[in-house]
């Protein structure tokens, strides 16, 4: 693609962005930076979720991993309907009846100060690292595209990227994220359509040629059963279900958004649209990774080493000036709408959960609000660095292998707290949180030899939530019941 098109493209994408943001912040507070002022529309929520769920992430990732591991990936969808589920019937329900900005302040109503600190903490641990891994796979696509041919090293263009998030972010938070994430859901979702019409005309297929290419490819097998298998369907279903509830019910970023909307039953209406058209768009990513793979083979190009890097490839240089295009616009949009409004939730997580900001004035509290945003948005870039020197592994490998470790504490705290009702000596509670993921970490490295050949998948999470819970269980207490006065 030309360096002069990819750079007006994305200058355009940006303005279009801040304008949409100076018109979104006006007049706006911390607390329609924090809440939205608990305005907005259900189906605004719920459609731009979808940019923010997806990120750059699955926009690369899934369709280049489908040479590898077919559309297994689809059982983990599968098992995402079931933790939105307990997300809308469960969870929200609970949060909305507390009043909470902070959804981690329900830990602190549970258990304690400690056990409400260190479930925030593990959420600015997650989410922090998660987010920059994502955005990581963004800057790397616009390095490719754009800043090498300007001669901008990687380091920079990826502060660049940063900055830019930064600028529409810093004002109206997260009153300002529900418009701009919409609109990139909207590029998002036309990028992956109009690149499968696309691949389509070049392959000459119509329709029902697509529909037959993609049901009759080997890589199209969903269900996996062999036990041993780490793509086993009961291993990837409920990993998907645990996964859903911890990365968005357990996830600040993701509820900020679900509880800006004006009352639960809003709320709820959102995540059951939101849930449908997810799977849908998942599906259709899965497909164009077939399409993608067809392609190269009919092409006689040779696929990369790593398949992340497969849709970048065909996109930029072999498919045409409109796929490229789209390509670029769809894999910015995705990756900033995963981005800045992770970087809305760790600032308000961390003014709300550390700094306490609802008990101060207005002024301080913006002032502190602003200096929390600038310190997420260089701890953004100090990850995104280490990263690039360190990962080894496909992307969205890598996103679910820390996702298992760092919230799995979450989940067992959480299911705990729902699930008993005995109090905890709040005070272990951090070193609990710190040994699970150890534990979990240990016999992930020995299943095989441990249990007769078996190897975990996401279901770590699982595991690391259970050794939490186990934990608490340990320091819990009875509940004493008070015994009747006599009269």
């Amino acid at each position: 693609m030309n360096t002069t098109l990819a750079l007006v493209i994305l200058i355009a994408y940006f303005g279009m962005l801040i304008v949409v943001s100076f018109y979104t912040a006006r007049g706006a507070d911390t607390n329609a930076f924090f809440t939205a002022n608990r305005q907005s529309p259900w189906w605004l929520v719920a459609f731009g979720m979808i940019g923010t769920s997806l990120s750059g992430v699955t926009f690369i990732s899934v369709p280049g991993a489908v040479g590898k591991i077919g559309f297994s990936y689809f059982q983990v969808v599968l098992g995402y309907i079931v933790g939105y589920f307990v997300i809308g019937s469960v969870l929200m329900p609970l949060y909305y009846r507390l009043n909470l900005i902070s959804i981690y302040g329900y830990l602190e109503k549970r258990f304690g100060f400690w056990s409400y600190k260190t479930g925030a903490g593990f959420f600015l641990l997650a989410r922090t690292v998660g987010s920059a891994v994502r955005l990581y796979v963004a800057a790397g696509v616009l390095q490719i595209a754009l800043f090498n041919a300007l001669g901008i090293p990687f380091e920079v263009s990826v502060l660049i990227t940063i900055a830019l998030i930064w600028v529409y972010t810093f004002k109206g938070g997260v009153k300002t994220i529900i418009v701009t994430d919409t609109l990139q859901t909207v590029f998002l979702v036309t990028a992956v359509v109009l690149t499968i019409v696309l691949i389509s005309q070049e392959l000459g297929y119509s329709f029902g040629d697509l529909v037959r290419t993609v049901k009759d490819s080997t890589m199209s097998q969903v269900f996996y059963w062999d036990a041993n298998d780490p793509k086993n369907f009961f291993k990837q279903f409920i990993s998907g279900a645990f996964i859903a509830i911890v990365m968005t019910g357990l996830d600040q970023d993701l509820m900020q958004k679900n509880l800006t909307c004006k009352n639960i039953g809003e709320a709820q209406k959102n995540m059951f649209w939101f849930t449908v058209t997810l799977v849908f768009v998942n599906f259709m990513f899965l497909s164009l990774g077939v399409l993608l793979y067809v392609y190269a083979q009919r092409e006689g190009i040779e696929i990369p080493t790593r398949t992340d890097d497969l849709y970048p490839l065909l996109a930029l240089n072999h498919l045409g000036l409109v796929v490229g295009i789209t390509f670029l616009l769809g894999i910015t949009a995705a990756t900033y709408a995963s981005a800045d409004s992770a970087l809305t939730a760790l600032t308000t997580s961390f003014c709300v959960d550390f700094m306490n900001v609802e008990k101060r004035p207005e002024a301080e509290r913006s002032r502190i609000k602003h200096i929390v945003h600038i310190g997420f948005s260089l701890l953004f870039y100090v990850v995104i660095i280490v990263f690039r020197q360190l990962n080894s592994k496909e992307v969205i490998t890598a996103v679910f292998d820390i996702a298992g470790y760092t919230y799995g504490p979450l989940l067992g705290l959480y299911a705990f707290g729902i699930f008993s009702k005995r109090p905890v000596r709040d005070r272990f509670v951090p070193w609990i949180c710190l040994v699970s993921p150890v534990f979990t970490y240990v016999v992930n490295e020995n299943s095989a030899a441990w249990f007769g050949g078996y190897q975990f998948g996401f279901e770590r999470l699982l595991l690391n939530g259970l050794f939490t819970f186990v934990g608490l269980w340990a320091v819990s207490k009875p509940v004493v019941k008070e015994e009747p006065v006599a009269v």
